[in-house]
């Protein structure tokens, strides 16, 4: 993804590192990976949320 190699080169360039960012941001949205929830199925919304405060804490536990 060139918004990502954008941010690596502009390690040094405040100005540079922004513009880079927005775009990653930009490009994330764009993907769905960011941004409002795109899918309506009814289910409830776990991201940003701890695994162990989920219905998936014991699934989880057993993975550590």
């Amino acid at each position: 993804m060139a918004a990502r190699r954008a941010v690596r080169e502009a390690k040094d360039d405040p100005e540079a590192m922004k513009r880079a960012r927005a775009d990653v941001q930009a490009a994330k949205v764009a993907l769905g990976e960011r941004g409002p929830v795109w899918w309506r199925d009814g289910a409830p919304d776990y991201n940003r949320k701890m695994a162990r405060n989920t219905p998936y804490a014991e699934w989880a536990a057993e993975q550590a």
